[in-house]
């Protein structure tokens, strides 16, 4: 195909394409695009009429890509982020006159230490923007980025999507947080005798304190496992609980509680984990989202002061 062939192509019927390849149904690709269900099906007929493969085959509820509907997604998806990147590189950001919506990803920790103060400076510079946050750990992140649910996302994040990018923020460092009355610092074995309070995205547990104790011939109790930080000040005021956090989200838990609540160092060694944000590869030169991320990552050196 020569470029004057691009004239018989619709690009609307790429991104129809692309969207069928993350979803797999008719109806939630139509609700991604606000489409009708109709209008996707005509797109898909289109589809098939021009590259002259059923494309997907319906397989119950969902749509499965054919091999050559695979080789496709390989070569428009990327070219399609190409174009993106070209066209939003054109455009201007004016962070004081703008009304755009971002959305993207924070991990609880982010959104309780750091989203705060980012949301106080994002008010004062740009008044008009609108935020959708989604709650991400690392392996929801891959599908919400792939998905374009959201554009960015900030958290600890392991294995990532080919076409996306990661900038390291800052090491987080787990301490001991506690409300009791005590004046010592807990030890290694009262650490162990003491019960603890857990924020678990999963409901697991156990994590890497326990391996760390694990490897000391010792055991902690875990007696309550919590799904989010935001009570966590609460349940550990006027009790022997203690809790291990990173070490931002305490500061911000002692600076804004003051609840008694007081930090300390872990009595013991434990591994450092990077918090970085990651962005879609077609959205690298999108003004817009390079001011957001500038904006993160100035908010977290702050913080980190």
């Amino acid at each position: 195909m020569n470029r004057g062939d691009l004239r018989r192509v619709d690009i609307n019927i790429l991104i129809v394409f692309e969207t069928m390849m993350l979803e797999r149904n008719l109806t939630r690709t139509a609700e991604k695009l606000f489409l009708s269900q109709p209008a996707i099906s005509a797109a898909l007929n289109r589809l098939r009429d021009y590259f002259d493969d059923p494309l997907f085959v319906r397989n119950g509820r969902d749509m499965e890509p054919t091999s050559r509907a695979q080789a496709l997604a390989l070569q428009l998806s990327p070219a399609l982020d190409t174009m993106s990147a070209a066209l939003s590189s054109s455009l201007e950001f004016n962070p004081s006159t703008s009304s755009a919506t971002f959305q993207f990803g924070l991990s609880d920790d982010v959104e309780y230490g750091l989203l705060p103060q980012l949301m106080r400076e994002l008010r004062a510079e740009a008044p008009n923007i609108v935020l959708i946050i989604r709650r991400v750990d690392y392996w929801q992140m891959p599908l919400l980025l792939t998905s374009g649910e959201i554009s960015m996302g900030v958290s600890y994040t392991k294995d990532l999507p080919a076409n996306s990018k990661r900038k390291f923020l800052r090491n987080l460092s787990p301490v001991l947080l506690r409300a009791d009355n005590a004046e010592s610092s807990i030890d290694l074995d009262e650490y162990c005798s003491r019960p603890h309070a857990l924020v678990s995205y999963t409901g697991e547990i156990s994590g890497f304190v326990d391996v760390a104790l694990e490897k000391l011939g010792k055991k902690r109790s875990v007696i309550l496992a919590i799904p989010q930080f935001s009570s966590l000040p609460a349940l550990l005021t006027n009790t022997d609980l203690i809790a291990t956090v990173p070490d931002y989200v305490a500061e911000a838990m002692v600076r804004q509680c003051r609840l008694g609540l007081r930090m300390e160092p872990l009595p013991f060694s434990t591994p450092d984990f990077e918090l970085s944000i990651v962005w879609r590869n077609a959205l690298d030169f999108d003004p817009a989202e390079q001011w957001l991320r500038e904006r993160f990552h100035k908010c977290m050196r702050n913080v980190s002061k």
